[in-house]
Parts: C-alpha cells; structure tokens; sequence
C-alpha cells in the first residue's frame, strides 16, 4: 500500500512517507476492538457536492464525495474505478487520506479510511490559501497551435478550467492559442503566466466536471463506462 501510494506521480515523496509511517504507528498501537456493528454505524455527515480525487499507481481521477464518517467514505463516480484497492483521497486544500475500497456499484464507491480520521476537519476542509479548482496531475502530448503555426506541447496538468503546459515555442502573456490532441477536443485558450518552458493557459470554454473526469480516465486508459456492476466485498 505504501510503496503504492509513494509511486503516485507529483506527490512530495518526503511528505508522503511521513503520513505513511505516522498511519503504519497508528494503527499498529494496540487499539480498543470495534465490532463491525460500531465500524459500520459511525455517525455520516451528507455532503451533496465536495470536489476530491482518488490518486494511485494508475494515475488520478475525479470523484464527489457524497458522505462521510470517522471510518469511511462514499463517493460519487464518473467511470470504472482502476483495479488499484490501495488509494488515497485528496481533498481541494491538498490534504490526502489513505483509503481502501471495500465496494463498487451504480456510479459509486465505499472505502474505509485507513485510520479513524476527524470528520470535523474533513469537512472543513481549512486551507492557508485561495480555493482553486481540483487539477489533475497528468502528462499527455498536445497539438498546439499560434499564428497559424502547429508546435508540438505536453500537458502537464489540467483542470475544468485551464492547463499547464510545457512547450519550446515562445508565447506571449495574453496570447490566444489553440490545443487539440489525442482524445483531448479542440479548444481555444489564453496565456495568463509563464516560466521558463512552461505556461499556464485560462481555457474559452470549459469542461464540465463529468467531461473532464471522462476524458481524464479515458486518458490514462481507464474505462470510462459509470460503474454498474456490483462489486461489494465488505460494507464500510
């Protein structure tokens, strides 16, 4: 599980190695016996529309969390989920949960927290800095295209609303370019910063939540049919 989640691509590996080990000593330490009854029980807090995605081996991909409890969380799908069992969460503030998946059927998915966790500050979800929209950490090659002229690009990563591209062309602040790719659709966007090789493109139109987490599991060559088939193994 942990030699897993350590793979995943853009993660901070130190970061990830401590909460790793702080969850290994947690739930190492002799803990008071729960029958399932408890476990199952635990008080759900509703959450009708909270942005998150998994990450694992197989890349990341785009959820809404639907409920919540110390011991598990059910999650709102928009494909298959990869066959990874071990993953964490990551909420919008950066902060990342181990999870494990204990079901899957109708769009949605149970998993148990790989330890209790404070309900109250998931759903708080308290962060230093501005909210921003969910991106995804992910490379693919584009089309891009300026002054009539095609350059060859690699996304690096990709929200509803724009990109981070890295590409040998120069482009200006303010420039208008158009991107297009495999299983990626044509659209038009706008520079808004640069750095070095890289920029950061603001799309004209956006992507829908669902489109994205579609095309970014179709991306990362996962299935991207909604989960139909009940796949339960334990209840959360």
């Amino acid at each position: 599980m942990v030699n897993a989640i350590l793979a995943m691509n853009g993660y901070a590996r130190a970061g990830l190695e401590a909460d790793a080990m702080n969850h290994m000593t947690n739930t190492a330490r002799p803990q008071p016996a729960r029958s399932f009854e408890e476990m199952r029980g635990a008080q759900r807090y509703t959450l009708l529309i909270r942005t998150a995605k998994l990450v694992c081996e197989s890349g990341e991909f785009l959820c809404i969390i639907r409920d919540v409890s110390e011991t598990g969380v059910r999650l709102r799908l928009f494909h298959d989920l990869p066959r990874d069992m071990r993953m964490a969460l990551e909420l919008s503030n950066g902060e990342h949960y181990f999870i494990e998946r204990v079901w899957e059927r109708d769009s949605h998915a149970g998993f148990r927290f790989a330890a209790p966790i404070d309900v109250h500050a998931f759903i708080a979800e308290v962060s230093p800095y501005p909210r921003r929209q969910m991106r995804l950490r992910m490379e693919f090659p584009v089309l891009l295209t300026v002054d009539g002229q095609v350059n060859a690009a690699t996304v690096c990563d990709l929200s509803t609303q724009g990109a981070r591209v890295e590409c040998s062309r120069f482009l200006a602040i303010g420039q208008r370019v158009k991107l297009n790719g495999d299983r990626f659709p044509l659209n038009m966007a706008k520079v808004c910063w640069r750095s070095g090789n890289t920029y950061g493109l603001a799309f004209e139109q956006v992507f829908t939540l669902e489109a994205l987490a579609v095309m970014a599991a179709e991306l990362q060559h996962v299935g991207s049919a909604p989960a139909a088939e009940s796949r339960t193994t334990r209840a959360v």
